[in-house]
């Protein structure tokens, strides 16, 4: 990796990119696209982590009074001469994002906002010894940046609702040209609200702010907001006709969000690992954004970054460990019995046709499972892979890691639902260190008729071994006074499951099988010819155990079979 550049994880400053020596996918095509579909205010939603607050950044950049050409030297944009002429270094900006107005209660957000935009507003500090500005104005302005004794701003909700709006007007006044606004991560807020309860109280601020900036605004040339989801109209944008939404459904922008093939490529050709793609296109690829197929951008840079120390790491999910996967939780805590085979369906690798709602108030996300497949739509775990006649989209999950997140969460979900009953799942535990075979499968079997299954997860066995093998851990687990370990090198190889009872004497051995044929009582003897032939019960002896338990247990959808082999 000698003299090549670094890679950008979590770098969101353009300049930092094209002036610290960062690998910089060219997305200042974006820039051009804006200027032709020019809006008075637009609105693009997408997934997290798929490069919005870099594009927005890049826009500041470019756009500003002051702007360093030089930073756009060889870039898509620099080749447009007359948008560079007319556009390049010619606006005031006003630049925030609303990400980190993220708290547990009304105060303190308020407080946040108020603090990002006094921030924004300090830049502007030479506006107090502008000739232009009357003593009116520079009062007015001072009260954006009143800050308390304790460093926080203090502006009275008058103050802050036109504090956009106001800003916009000081700075047309100043250079004689109206202000573009940008804000980035514009929802924020209003989900941290919801999930604390002031709700209203945040959307009735928003609300107010919007409306005097983005709507009663004389001195506003454009904005651009962007966020996670389209929030409806009559929540924080009522009366705002001049709003262009571009969501992951419209093709306008579709490549400047994300990475296309051709783009992966030359990452992966740069770094050295070329013969890597189809494992990178399998696991971060599948997202459709109106007409082109994209990569989420994190994952591809944080697994060559990981490439890069470890020549040989398998692909793994980057993406989940950036926020919280709730959305899905709650998806299938309400799930009805055909939501759950409609969930089975699309971890095979298939197609739901759902009609979608872009356009929801986040009080109304999760009243029912129908808005809720319109928020995994819109939110990136799941995609579009066309539309029916009725105008209903044909639903996926895009690629490898999403279908592994939703894998967890199904296990995570079963095994909370099967802990509510505890006498049954002693009943199942105890079953086994009483070889009673026939019990085990009994419950067992009735574990997987109210189980979301994973049938299928892209044809490979040893994937859908695992799901059982999960629920398996899951169950068994339940008894504390037992050590229960997954996947322990024992014998010539590993064992799927090994037991030991508290005191130590007792072991049991477990080896599932998925069988493709729904033979399952040969899968079973499989198994168990397999505890035998590799020895995995010898970690046990090892430690002194006197008895040890061997099953074989084998499944095929929604049934198994349980054998011992002394049963």
């Amino acid at each position: 990796m000698v003299n090549r550049v670094k890679l950008p994880i979590g770098i969101e400053n353009f300049e930092e990119f094209r002036t610290e020596g960062f690998y910089y996918v060219d997305k200042t095509g974006f820039i051009k696209e804006l200027l032709e579909n020019w809006g008075k205010v637009n609105l693009i939603t997408r997934p997290r982590r798929f490069g919005k607050s870099l594009n927005m950044n890049m826009l500041q950049y470019f756009f500003e009074y002051g702007c360093d050409s030089r930073l756009f030297e060889g870039l898509a944009i620099s080749r447009e001469k007359e948008y560079c002429s007319e556009y390049m270094g010619q606006f005031p900006v006003i630049s925030i994002t609303l990400k980190s107005v993220s708290a547990g209660n009304y105060d303190m957000a308020r407080s946040m906002l108020c603090s990002v935009i006094g921030n924004e507003v300090k830049r502007f500090s030479f506006l107090l010894s502008d000739d232009r500005l009357d003593e009116t104005d520079r009062k007015q302005f001072r009260a954006l940046v009143n800050v308390g004794e304790d460093g926080s701003f203090l502006m009275a909700d008058a103050v802050l609702t036109d504090s956009l709006r106001l800003l916009c007007a000081l700075l047309h006044r100043h250079y004689g040209k109206k202000a573009i606004l940008l804000i980035d991560e514009y929802d924020v807020p209003l989900d941290k609200a919801q999930q604390s309860g002031y709700y209203d109280e945040m959307v009735g601020l928003i609300r107010n702010l919007f409306s005097q900036a983005l709507k009663t605004n004389n001195s506003l040339q454009f904005a651009v907001l962007t966020g996670c989801l389209r929030i409806s109209k009559e929540s924080i944008f009522t009366g705002l006709n001049n709003l262009n939404v571009f969501s992951v459904t419209d093709s306008s922008f579709s490549r400047h969000f994300g990475f296309t093939d051709d783009e992966v490529r030359a990452l992966l050709e740069y770094y050295g690992f070329a013969a890597r793609f189809e494992a990178v296109k399998e696991w971060y690829d599948g997202y459709r954004m109106g007409n082109v197929d994209v990569y989420c951008p994190w994952d591809v840079i944080n697994y060559i970054k990981l490439l890069c120390s470890e020549p040989d790491a398998a692909p793994r999910a980057f993406w989940v460990n950036t926020s919280g996967n709730e959305i899905i939780r709650n998806f299938i805590a309400k799930a009805t019995p055909r939501t759950k085979r409609e969930i089975e369906a699309l971890v095979a690798g298939e197609c739901i046709a759902r009609k979608i709602n872009q356009s929801l108030t986040y009080r109304d996300l999760y009243k029912n499972v129908d808005n809720l497949w319109s928020v995994l739509f819109t939110t990136g775990y799941l995609t579009q892979r066309g539309q029916e006649e009725d105008g209903a989209y044909r639903l996926a999950i895009p690629n490898r890691e999403i279908r592994q997140i939703f894998t967890e969460q199904i296990l995570e979900w079963f095994q909370e639902e099967a802990r509510r009953d505890a006498p049954r799942l002693d009943a199942f535990c105890e079953a086994f260190l009483q070889e009673d075979a026939e019990t085990a499968e009994e419950l067992f079997n009735a574990y997987l008729a109210k189980a979301i299954s994973i049938r299928d997860t892209g044809g490979r066995r040893g994937r859908k071994e695992s799901f059982y093998h999960g629920i398996l851990l899951g169950l068994l687990g339940h008894r504390e006074d037992w050590s229960v370990s997954s996947n322990v090198e024992s014998g010539d190889g590993y064992s799927d499951i090994l037991i030991e009872d508290e005191a130590g004497t007792t072991g049991i051995v477990i080896e599932v099988k998925y069988s493709e044929d729904a033979n399952l009582e040969r899968a079973c003897q499989e198994a168990l010819a397999q505890i035998e032939r590799l020895g995995y019960e010898e970690k046990l002896r090892q430690e002194g155990t006197e008895i040890i338990l061997k099953y074989g247990i084998a499944c095929f959808k929604k049934r198994c079979r349980v054998v011992t082999l002394h049963g």
